[in-house]
């Protein structure tokens, strides 16, 4: 890329607000996230704990496994459940999540279809313990939660995966949100990096406004071949209440929460993230700078959870995308 291309390309993202790497990383992550809560939220099982002592809803968690010997106890357990989703407590990415959603004679279902021994199972917890997944490379333990029965609007839009919901909150308010589509290419996991798709949601409503999967424009799922036309999240209220409760639960001012909606006990907390990636500025097709620094001219307003979601769906919501990032662009290179 020339010179001149480079400095259009970043006055462009200047001109719609787009937040980079560095400048979220310094003025907001490094000024507004307590180091010594990071920890809290690494931690998914910390993390859990934390929601769980707050009454915040979060998927079950059936048990913990700390050690190999704890791994081939575990046999009987997982036979009787059938279902279950296997994680690391400390990694990131949607790296090291193993989902478990039925049993075929003595073998074990993936979303996929995939058919797994329990030697493959008890291999894949001791890569866990070993640290194969986790921030660093440090020994972790292994979660053991229950399944999530995605809400049965995601069916037509989702494939071999639960989809998620990702808000960024600032300083408890809500000022941008999307919705995570899992899709063959990422595994049946609702991670954007792996090829899962993106959809950005209105703030005050929660109906999608634009879908991108590999920083690219789609119109329909590349698997199920539905439209995102239509597609709104429902419980909206009920989700940008819970996302808004974390940074008083958290007490991190920068804060990416995600959620499910699970069709038997509705949205449920599944992690906390200190360090929210900047995709959702492309899925919603505006930058996320402007909300940002509209928070901060309010200075340290004292609100109660119900009155900055009233604030964020009066001022952040609309119903139709008002700008739009240039196809392929990495918004990380915007200072």
């Amino acid at each position: 890329m020339g010179v001149l291309a480079f400095l259009k390309r970043r006055k462009a993202l200047r001109e719609l607000g787009i937040l980079g790497m560095n400048q979220r990383n310094h003025a907001y992550i490094g000024r507004y996230n307590p180091r010594f809560r990071f920890p809290l939220v690494d931690n998914k099982l910390s993390s859990k704990t934390l929601a769980i002592q707050a009454g915040v809803a979060v998927p079950r968690l059936i048990d913990v496994v700390t050690t190999q010997h704890d791994i081939v106890r575990l046999k009987p357990e997982l036979d009787r459940l059938g279902d279950f989703v296997i994680k690391p407590a400390k990694g990131s990415g949607g790296k090291g999540i193993l989902v478990i959603v039925g049993k075929d004679g003595e073998h074990y279902v993936k979303a996929s279809g995939e058919l797994l021994t329990f030697n493959d199972v008890e291999r894949h917890m001791s890569n866990i313990l070993g640290g194969l997944y986790s921030l660093g490379g440090n020994s972790d333990v292994a979660m053991i939660e229950a399944l999530i029965r995605a809400d049965d609007v995601f069916d037509d839009y989702s494939c071999e995966g639960v989809p998620d919901i990702r808000t960024i909150v600032f300083k408890g308010f809500p000022v941008m949100a999307m919705l995570r589509l899992a899709t063959r290419a990422s595994d049946g996991k609702a991670n954007l990096h792996q090829g899962a798709v993106g959809v950005g949601l209105d703030i005050a409503t929660g109906q999608g406004l634009r879908a991108v999967q590999f920083d690219r424009p789609v119109t329909h799922h590349p698997d199920t071949g539905h439209a995102f036309a239509g597609l709104t999240v429902p419980h909206w209220h009920c989700n940008l209440e819970l996302a808004a409760a974390c940074y008083d639960m958290a007490g991190l001012g920068y804060l990416g929460v995600d959620m499910v909606l699970d069709k038997d006990h509705g949205p449920l907390i599944l992690e906390l993230n200190a360090r929210p990636g900047l995709a959702i500025q492309i899925a919603n097709g505006v930058g996320l700078l402007p909300r940002l620094q509209q928070i901060e001219a309010l200075g340290d307003v004292k609100m109660s959870v119900e009155d900055r979601v009233a604030y964020s769906i009066q001022h952040f919501g609309m119903r139709k995308v008002v700008a739009e990032v240039a196809v392929g662009q990495d918004v990380a290179v915007a200072p």
